[in-house]
């Protein structure tokens, strides 16, 4: 068979007709991907963007316009009202001082009980475990009463140490479980070798444990965080005072007599709550995901 005739049989076309439905698919597949990450996009910053454009309408746009129509004309002036009238500057300091002594108890406690289940065996260490992994499974609105009494009665209702207190304990478990699997990830000839040249545990722990999951704690502190700050129902229940309510419950400040609502300095006092986790988000999203992945993988 001469050249010519090789290339106008029909070999190397159904050859690409048989690669042509695989390609097909590939497309679509890739199609439906894209259209899917357009939706999600669309889902979780759609919200955010409305919000920000409600934030800088004038009270009376919300009642003649649309709740989709663009604010004309801008209204900056909600952001400063929101600042200044609405408390917005003791709120925050509120839930800086509840939520990071939270944070700084919740690391400590987890990493020294993380240590002591999954390096230091001992006989009951699984039980351990499964002890602060039971928190997990207790709802926190079960807990509001028992709480609300013990606080009452050693005076702490209305203080931030309740919310520390409760904040250090609702956040244990996963702290914990989220730290042994950083330790048991950790290669344990590093503890060893640290053994054998004379060091004690405790030296163990602290020059070379500690520094091996530094990413570790990073990232547990910023997930907690998350959860902390978004918090209403903890304040809402122990908080009675407006000096030291936190800046979700803050916001309830923002309705006025008979109900009445500043719509426009209320979206505003919400933008600037979000502005915190949304800033420490962006910026650390790829560190957090890489060390909540981290622990999954045995060193």
């Amino acid at each position: 068979m001469s050249a010519a005739d090789y290339a106008s049989s029909g070999r190397p076309r159904a050859r690409r007709g048989r690669r042509g439905p695989a390609a097909v698919r590939a497309r679509l597949f890739r199609v439906f991907v894209f259209v899917a990450i357009a939706v999600l996009l669309v889902i979780e910053i759609g919200p955010l963007v409305w919000l920000g454009i409600q934030s800088l309408k004038t009270n009376n746009q919300f009642y003649i316009g649309s709740a989709w129509s663009l604010p004309h004309p801008v209204d900056f002036g909600n952001w400063k009202t929101a600042w200044t009238t609405g408390d917005i500057p003791i709120y925050f300091r509120n839930s800086v001082l509840a939520v990071f002594p939270a944070l700084f108890l919740t690391i400590i406690l987890s990493l020294a009980a993380a240590f002591a289940i999954e390096v230091m065996k001992w006989r009951f260490a699984n039980v351990a475990l499964l002890v602060f992994l039971s928190g997990l499974l207790i709802p926190i609105q079960m807990t509001l009463l028992p709480m609300f009494t013990i606080f009452f009665h050693v005076h702490l209702l209305n203080t931030l140490w309740a919310l520390i207190i409760a904040y250090t304990g609702f956040s244990l478990p996963l702290a914990v479980f989220l730290m042994v699997g950083y330790f048991r990830a950790m290669p344990r000839e590093i503890l060893e070798a640290a053994l054998l040249d004379g060091a004690s545990i405790y030296t163990a722990f602290f020059r070379v444990a500690l520094p091996a999951v530094s990413g570790a704690i990073f990232t547990v502190a910023v997930v907690q965080f998350f959860f902390l700050w978004n918090d209403l129902l903890l304040s809402l229940t122990f908080i009675t005072s407006n000096s030291r309510r936190t800046i979700q419950t803050g916001l309830l400040n923002f309705t006025g007599q008979y109900g009445a609502v500043q719509w426009g300095p209320t979206f505003a006092a919400v933008c600037l709550t979000i502005l915190p986790t949304l800033i420490l988000y962006l910026i650390l999203n790829r560190r957090v995901m890489r060390g909540l992945t981290a622990g999954s993988v045995k060193g």
